[in-house]
């Protein structure tokens, strides 16, 4: 089948289009490096002509909480009109475990808008929400630092391998829509002040790590149930350790 990621240049995007590639689909990565732009239009009718499915896991250049919300608006509505002209029999989205449950984060209530625009629309769909990727921790650490401490909420999450997610997204856009959302985490819940921890030390970081329940994230404050799957999610196999060790040997 015909596949267009979109935001198919990024951390997961690329290593989508790899896997789908080697499952032995057709594969287009869009982007606006590659003349593909969903906020002005431009190029969507070419690119989707005889897809059979699209992913979008496009982000949002800013967070700013009115720019990360008109982005995901404007991008998904053109998007979507764009499939229904095209005959896209399936769109796959990638969300965020815990979305709805955040009202406060700017960015959260995005993702929430593009998810009801989603359902919302004619076109078959599948949502997946994932828990946060191992690959973060530094952007994590770095974006919760005041001088020499690292403030980081003792909340418990549930992150995973990006390769993982990318797993997952691939079985979920070359099977049936489930005009629904599925999750995927990782196998291990933890503290994420642990966690942070965890990466502090690894990296021989001198930096102070305070376990902060006043913490924020993504512009709001946590608790155990905020970042954690439901019932049934997909799980990961890959433990945050093992991962770490590896990313090291490859250095």
């Amino acid at each position: 089948m015909k596949i267009v990621v979109i935001g198919g240049t990024g951390l997961i995007g690329s290593n989508l289009v790899n896997k789908l590639s080697q499952r032995g689909h057709t594969v287009i990565g869009a982007s606006p490096a590659t003349g593909v732009n969903t906020i002005t239009g431009e190029g969507l009718p070419e690119v989707l002509k005889n897809t059979d499915v699209v992913v979008d896991v496009s982000n949002s250049p800013s967070f700013e909480n009115q720019a990360v919300l008109d982005f995901f608006k404007t991008s998904t509505i053109n998007l979507i009109e764009a499939e229904v002209y095209a005959g896209v029999k399936h769109h796959v989205a990638m969300s965020v475990v815990g979305a709805d449950r955040l009202p406060d984060s700017g960015y959260l209530r995005a993702k929430v808008a593009q998810e009801e625009i989603i359902r919302e629309s004619s076109v078959p769909y599948s949502i997946l929400r994932s828990t946060q990727f191992f690959e973060f921790a530094d952007r994590i650490a770095q974006s919760a630092t005041v001088n020499d401490e690292v403030h980081i909420s003792p909340a418990e999450f549930q992150p995973i391998a990006s390769d993982e997610v990318v797993a997952a997204l691939a079985d979920v856009a070359t099977g049936t829509p489930v005009n629904g959302i599925v999750e995927v985490a990782g196998p291990v819940r933890m503290p994420m002040s642990e966690f942070i921890r965890y990466y502090l030390n690894a990296t021989e970081d001198s930096r102070k790590l305070i376990a902060d329940e006043h913490a924020r994230y993504f512009g709001t404050e946590l608790n155990d149930e905020s970042l954690v799957p439901g019932a049934n999610p997909l799980l990961g196999k890959i433990k945050y350790e093992d991962w770490f060790k590896l990313q090291l040997a490859k250095v």
